[in-house]
């Protein structure tokens, strides 16, 4: 099959297939450790210790093949910035490709040697490493040919690649005696680079929001403004910084962790006002011309503001007391991981199905994307809400054996786990069309050879 073809490069949808299908099964994972977390005996061939990381691999994997995919789509397409090589982003995705089913092999196998979210044999990381390597290369070479004045996408995505490209490497320093040997200075490096990685994904996925929000409103004037700007600073401060309110565990000074939760909040406070504000400059024409897109980042704006309430709360020390390190500190995560990041991205898988199908545009917004798009927003308020209440009841529970606590909040967690499934099912409508669109993109063009990306500089 063929990425390119006459004046466009579709390489990139190879990208949001694969991370379409991720997610997919990535969900499937995360029901099925659910369940097992509730009944240990569900499903005893696959063990909880395999679930868990099966689960956090692929929904990670989705994440950073959404961004990685529309950036490989839209600098050609949608920038004016042919890629500099269309020889390695196909590298590029069959190293990612065949790691990423190496990996789960080894989990489905039981067998493990690395470390948490990296928990594969760490030799598997080099062509990790290897395929972000070229993907760099190819994207700091296309990006410099920009010569004017970057808007702030650019920047974003390029730090994003550096910075992950850095933490991952950081986060293998375990590797090396003088850190393993050493439990502080281990759990230290381990979790300040798990809270970079995050940070640097979040570059890549708001980079993305507000390339697409800006190409629905028609203007790029929110792109080269000072608040996205202030947003990107913030966003750099956080990923450099804000790590710092996951190493509880280790000895720090207290007003390190709090400066670090107020960067990454503020961070989202803007994101949040750049949603807000940019909704009332998209007029009745544009929204029902990218319908879909248009609904993705509105829920997103919702999730942002409800994440923030959470977080703030959070962070109030007699409340973080009862809550740090219950079922309150997943919902924050999962609300990010799905309510935002994840709603930005299917925005954007389904901008770019709008972009190259725009005859079919009545069946992009067809019933059944609509019926996916609420019953997974619907299924994820239920989850987060059970998250919450099980979290509050746990932290609140004074005395007592820890079975007793258990049986306390398992009524929350049975609708935990029943939402789950609901969620999983509302997901897969969505990631289904998705993946059957984009491929009908491809296979349309199946017939033309690799052409040349025509296109011309992107305007200041």
């Amino acid at each position: 099959m063929t990425e390119a073809v006459a004046g466009k490069n579709l390489v990139g949808l190879r990208f949001l297939m694969m991370g379409t299908a991720a997610l997919a099964l990535g969900v499937v994972f995360g029901v099925i450790g659910g369940f097992q977390f509730l009944y240990p005996g569900f499903l005893e061939a696959l063990s909880f210790t395999s679930t868990r990381p099966l689960h956090v691999s692929l929904v990670v994997s989705w994440i950073f093949l959404a961004a990685v995919g529309g950036v490989y789509y839209y600098l050609p397409n949608k920038v004016g910035l042919p890629l500099w090589s269309d020889r390695l982003p196909r590298w590029h995705f069959w190293i990612f490709l065949v790691t990423g089913l190496a990996i789960l092999g080894h989990y489905l196998a039981g067998k493990f040697g690395g470390r948490e979210y990296f928990e594969y044999p760490a030799m598997l990381s080099v062509p990790i490493v290897l395929s972000w390597l070229l993907f760099g290369i190819n994207y700091f070479k296309t990006a410099f040919r920009h010569a004017r004045q970057w808007p702030v996408y650019l920047w974003m995505w390029g730090t994003g690649i550096f910075f992950f490209m850095f933490t991952f490497l950081e986060a293998h320093l375990w590797l090396l005696p003088f850190f393993r040997d050493n439990m502080v200075r281990e759990i230290t490096v381990q979790w300040k680079s798990y809270g970079a990685l995050t940070g640097s994904w979040n570059m890549m996925v708001y980079g993305t929001a507000i390339f697409v929000t800006g190409k629905i409103a028609g203007s790029e004037k929110v792109a080269h403004s000072k608040l996205a700007f202030a947003m990107y600073f913030l966003g750099l401060a956080g990923l450099m910084f804000g790590w710092a309110h996951h190493t509880y565990l280790v000895p720090s000074e207290p007003w390190i962790r709090h400066l670090a939760y107020a960067v990454s909040m503020s961070e989202l406070i803007i994101l949040f006002k750049i949603l807000w504000d940019w909704r009332g400059t998209v007029d009745c024409h544009k929204r029902n011309a990218h319908c879909n897109a248009y609904r993705f980042f509105v829920a997103a704006d919702y999730w942002i503001l409800l994440n923030v309430l959470l977080a703030i709360a959070i962070s109030v020390p007699a409340f973080n007391l009862i809550t740090h390190g219950t079922h309150v500190t997943v919902a924050h995560s999962m609300g990010t991981t799905i309510g935002i990041n994840t709603m930005i991205l299917l925005g954007s898988v389904y901008y770019v199905i709008r972009e190259e199908l725009p005859m079919t545009v009545r069946a992009a917004c067809s019933k059944k994307v609509s019926f996916g798009f609420w019953t997974t927003n619907v299924a994820l308020l239920v989850f987060f809400s059970s998250l919450v209440m099980a979290g509050m009841v746990k932290g609140l529970f004074d005395g007592g054996a820890f079975q007793q606590m258990m049986m306390e909040i398992r009524p929350y967690l049975v609708v935990f786990a029943a939402s789950g499934v609901v969620l999983m099912l509302g997901l897969w409508v969505l990631l289904y069309q998705a993946f059957k669109q984009l491929w009908k993109i491809l296979e349309a063009n199946r017939h033309v050879g690799d052409a040349k990306v025509e296109a011309k500089p992107l305007p200041a």
